[in-house]
């Protein structure tokens, strides 16, 4: 029989990584800016309608606006909180599903064993079992 695990996916901190992940975090956040431009520009276009049409889609608008600028307050704390990461480190950057073969008088504590994969650089340079 075979189950579904998931596995970590560890990233090892370097200079390169750091840079991809900020390169990341700003791509996400300008989008956000720009999502956030665009709904803006939406509720100007509103001016034309009826005022209660106006009112409703322009609240609905706003809170879009406000979620999107609680996501960019999170990404600026993220950038933060990579500028402290200290070279070597290991962070999870994802999780994988696995396929584990199970057969009777399988050791159950080995297959539930904790596993992650380890990255430098985009190489595997580790698998913990």
């Amino acid at each position: 029989m075979k189950l579904i695990k998931k596995v970590p996916i560890k990233l090892v901190v370097t200079e390169e990584s750091k840079e991809k992940i900020r390169q990341n975090f700003n791509n996400h956040k300008l989008r956000l800016e720009q999502e956030c431009q665009q709904l803006q520009f939406e509720i100007r276009k509103l001016k034309n309608k009826s005022v209660n049409v106006r009112s409703d889609m322009e609240t609905r608008f706003n809170q879009e606006i406000k979620n999107r600028q609680e996501k960019m307050k999170l990404l600026d704390f993220k950038i933060e909180q990579l500028d402290e990461l200290k070279m070597g480190s290991e962070i999870v950057e994802k999780e994988v599903e696995a396929l584990v073969e199970v057969e009777v008088g399988s050791d159950w504590h080995h297959v539930m064993k904790e596993q992650a994969i380890v990255i430098k650089d985009d190489k595997v340079i580790r698998i913990d079992e």
